[in-house]
């Protein structure tokens, strides 16, 4: 349950607190990696510091009805009886986050391309915010597409491309004579994140998974050194220093807005 959890309650406000830092950086002519990135409010308001208050007039969706969430992802749908849980949003302390509104969140982003890149956590977004657009546009035409782990939702009349692509490391994994290798200082996703007007990144949970079957990975290579292993907060900061390097000699940030997601909470039990 804790996934549905996820999907349902923490996916709708932290997406909107995602989307909400997207709008206010759309157009932002700073560099992407700004010291100050988390002032993101009116008068130095960081909408990051808050707590959950309860608010009846929540959910935004109804996931039993949103054509996009999976069955297993569906917490109402799978019998759990209980709703108060869906009806928490995030108020930060110095300011009031607007109430999400998914005809100006078309407008805002005709002719967009938005992109969640990583695990579980970008995927619960990219749902979440589908769902958003769809019950405030219900009769909105849109195509929904699912390649693998990749998911495409647009809608042709507004061209706005919502996708998630799953890569759970960022950086590469090849198959090399049957070997799975870790390249931690290549990223071959580039060319497709360039097309973007909106990248939004997060990983950390895959790094720490050992064992031959949660393991990605069956060897590591670094320029041209290879590894057996090797501590795993060394190897993550190894990959977010190929992303970050990537980031800045690569994206346009009057172009292209860049938002890295922190670590959410583990979900397997």
């Amino acid at each position: 349950m804790a996934v549905c959890y996820s999907v349902s309650a923490i996916a709708i406000v932290s997406t909107f607190v995602t989307i909400f830092s997207l709008s206010l950086f759309l157009n932002s002519k700073n560099k992407i990696f700004n010291k100050d990135v988390s002032l993101l409010g009116t008068n130095g308001c960081d909408i990051y510091k808050g707590s959950w208050i309860f608010d009846d007039s929540y959910p935004l969706y109804n996931s039993s009805t949103c054509p996009f969430i999976e069955e297993s992802w569906d917490c109402q749908k799978n019998g759990r009886p209980d709703e108060e849980y869906l009806k928490y949003r995030w108020q930060p302390y110095g300011c009031n986050l607007p109430r999400f509104n998914g005809t100006e969140f078309l407008l805002k982003y005709k002719g967009k391309r938005i992109m969640f890149v990583g695990d579980s956590l970008g995927q619960n977004q990219w749902h979440s915010l589908a769902c958003m657009i769809h019950a405030s546009q219900p009769q909105a035409k849109y195509i929904m597409d699912k390649i693998g782990r990749h998911y495409t939702f647009s809608l042709p009349d507004y061209n706005i491309w919502l996708l998630f692509l799953g890569n759970p490391l960022i950086v590469d994994i090849i198959t090399e004579k049957g070997s799975r290798v870790l390249k931690i200082d290549s990223i071959s996703s580039e060319n497709v994140w360039k097309e973007m007007d909106v990248l939004v990144f997060n990983t950390w949970h895959w790094w720490n998974r050992t064992g031959i079957n949660k393991q990605t990975w069956n060897s590591i290579q670094d320029g041209n050194t290879t590894y057996k292993d090797m501590n795993r907060l060394e190897l993550y900061k190894k990959a977010i220093n190929t992303w970050a390097k990537w980031a800045d000699s690569n994206l346009n940030s009057t172009k292209t807005s860049v938002f890295f997601q922190g670590v959410s909470p583990d979900h397997e039990k």
